[in-house]
């Protein structure tokens, strides 16, 4: 939590890679915990990326000062990964901007101290999706900001998510990230900052499937014997190890892709992709193995598999992620 805020503002200034092998050990644990307190890193990453010393100061300092969480305000009801598709307007007047719209599926949306907010500034239709976004920082107490109920998600439950409605929020021009239309810019560099930790996360529940798979299957027995003495078995676990390893090495060469400040979003979105598939499978595998008893809440396994889904949904779903892949793939035999 808080890894990345500069030492400059007091934090510890870690690059990626280290933050990434944090997420993975919180994931083992809990992949709610880990993105409640991991919410923090994708509110900060546009300051961290964008903001000025000012900015920096403010908004990065205070999360050190005291246990405050911030959130990031991109989704909306119709509009996730499809980022362009954004409703949300700011409209200068005079020296601040006035925003009207709707956040949904907001990580820490009700506990959060400040937003990240990303809102279309220019209403011309036909303006770019590279210039026609601004980004904000947002006190969350600003009046006209309506915190919605959290929802009763599948899993990861102990994250606090919510819908946020935004109604004549006024917000001064120093809050605006760079400059105004530079919005889509840092949201994009965010994500390839911040896939890797996602990428890590679901590693960690897939090497937690894994290990309650394997234990599990090394104390109950069938047919007169261990079920680890099963080939189908282990094979099976044979596999999910294979999956294991290569997906931690995935989001571990993004990361330090980006690391040594190359783009990375290549390799961003294949670990994301792949280890969100990763865990997924090594969950619903690790049931499997389970039996009857993986299906039963006194067991962990059918927790892991409720917890995976969302994996291959928030920042970027899976789908978008080989829309991604593909373009870059073929863009360097086009170059």
């Amino acid at each position: 939590m808080n890894s990345h805020i500069p030492e400059s503002c007091g934090g510890l200034g870690l690059e990626i890679l280290d933050s990434c092998l944090i997420s993975e050990e919180l994931a083992y644990g809990c992949t709610g915990i880990q993105t409640a307190l991991e919410g923090n890193t994708l509110g900060q990453m546009p300051l961290i990326i964008a903001g000025n010393d000012d900015q920096q100061k403010k908004y990065l300092g205070r999360m050190i000062e005291e246990p405050l969480l911030c959130a990031y305000c991109v989704s909306e009801p119709g509009a996730g990964s499809d980022v362009a598709g954004l409703k949300t307007k700011a409209e200068k007047k005079g020296n601040e901007y006035v925003i009207n719209g709707q956040k949904m599926w907001i990580t820490n949306g009700g506990k959060a101290n400040w937003y990240f907010l990303l809102a279309r500034s220019d209403p011309n239709p036909k303006t770019p999706a590279s210039k026609a976004f601004t980004g904000f920082i947002v006190e969350a107490d600003t009046p006209g900001i309506h915190i919605g109920r959290k929802e009763l998600n599948m899993g990861q439950r102990c994250s606090d998510t919510r819908g946020i409605v935004f109604e004549d929020v006024k917000v001064p021009k120093e809050n605006v990230l760079i400059g105004e239309g530079a919005g889509f810019k840092i949201v994009m560099e965010t994500f390839d900052k911040t896939r890797p930790q996602i990428a890590a996360g679901a590693v960690g529940l897939a090497q937690r499937a894994l290990d309650e798979a394997t234990k599990y299957a090394l104390e109950r027995k069938t047919f007169g014997k261990p079920l680890t003495e099963h080939q189908a078995i282990s094979f099976l676990l044979a596999e999910m190890a294979m999956k294991v390893e290569v997906a931690r090495l995935s989001y571990q060469r993004a990361a330090w892709e980006v690391d040594r400040g190359r783009r990375n979003t290549y390799y961003a979105s294949i670990a994301k992709a792949f280890a969100a598939d990763t865990a997924n499978q090594l969950a619903t595998d690790a049931v499997q193995i389970f039996g009857g008893n993986g299906f039963n809440t006194e067991y962990p396994v059918e927790k892991l598999m409720r917890d995976a889904k969302i994996y291959q949904i928030y920042e970027g779903t899976s789908q978008i992620q080989r829309l991604i892949i593909a373009r870059e793939h073929i863009g360097k035999y086009n170059n």
